[in-house]
């Protein structure tokens, strides 16, 4: 990581308890490893984080250039091991939450680049809930297995701009402590690896989940999880507004709070949830490079 000598700025947020290091880097200066990354993330020996957020201009990043036109700001995320990740839904809150609270964007619809292409946000001013639209699930085709344990049920496969396994237990003990990623088959289904999200239903419409995510272990929150689980509790239920004309909407309890998710006949998934700022600081560079 190469950087000037002057401390560097963070902030921490986090959606529904899924938290984030959030680094201000609007000119692309910064130079991030994977190294570094995890150092910044590491809950003991660095400030803490399920993941990453740097928040550059799009023209000054060779991968969002071709967005700048329509969306200002890049969110480079990366999981907590360091590791690129082409999408976080709570990510995306918090990211729009930074922007409103640093003067960078004014409440209302703003658009954000990522790696997963430009997504739409709608953030106010006041009670601190973000809506995102999170663009149109893709339902590979093909039988995916997950296992953990003794147990193997069979999971859907969801991409919302990242990769998900979706599995419906009976219990969402039945995924044990989820230190390791849970076994899926076949290999060659995920080759960039996955995100598993094991769901129990609550009634009508309203499901809980617990999820593995790649590169951060078990997380409080996976915004993109939610609504792949969303679209497959909906496909489960027979429901699909492609085809029945009609919206439908979901509620989904995650450990850390709770996100509404709505599917629309045009394909569109919208998610609504809290997004917050907690602190911010500085840290010397000094330190992440001797790390």
């Amino acid at each position: 990581m190469s950087t000037a000598a002057q401390p560097l700025a963070f902030l921490k947020g986090h959606g529904t308890e899924n938290d984030f290091v959030i680094l201000p880097d609007p000119d692309g200066l910064l130079d991030l490893d994977a190294a570094a990354v995890a150092r910044l993330c590491d809950r003991r020996g660095g400030l803490g984080g399920d993941g990453l957020l740097r928040v550059v201009r799009s023209a000054a990043h060779p991968e969002a250039r071709q967005h700048a036109d329509t969306a200002e700001w890049f969110m480079d995320y990366r999981n907590g091991d360091g590791s690129v990740a082409e999408m976080c839904g709570n990510g995306v809150r918090v990211f729009a939450r930074y922007l409103l609270h640093a003067g960078l964007a004014k409440p209302g619809e703003l658009a954000v680049a990522t790696r997963a292409g430009v997504r739409r946000v709608q953030a106010g001013a006041g009670d601190g809930q973000v809506t995102v639209a999170m663009g149109r699930a893709l339902l590979p085709a093909g039988e995916v297995r997950v296992t953990v344990a003794s147990r193997t049920w069979p999971a859907r496969n969801v991409n919302v701009g990242n990769p998900h396994a979706v599995v419906f237990v009976d219990d969402l003990a039945h995924a044990g402590r989820l230190l390791d990623a849970p076994a899926v088959q076949p290999a060659d289904a995920y080759p960039d690896g996955t995100n598993v999200e094991f769901v129990v239903d609550r009634g009508p419409r309203h499901v809980a989940l617990r999820v593995h995510e790649r590169g951060s272990g078990e997380t409080r929150s996976c915004g993109t999880g939610a609504c792949a689980v969303m679209v497959a509790a909906a496909r489960r239920d027979g429901a699909d507004p492609a085809v029945d004309g009609t919206s439908v909407t979901y509620t989904v309890d995650v450990p850390g709070g709770r996100l509404i998710i709505s599917e629309d006949p045009d394909g569109e998934i919208r998610m609504t949830g809290p997004a917050v700022i907690v602190a911010e600081g500085t840290f010397d560079p000094a330190w992440l490079a001797a790390a």
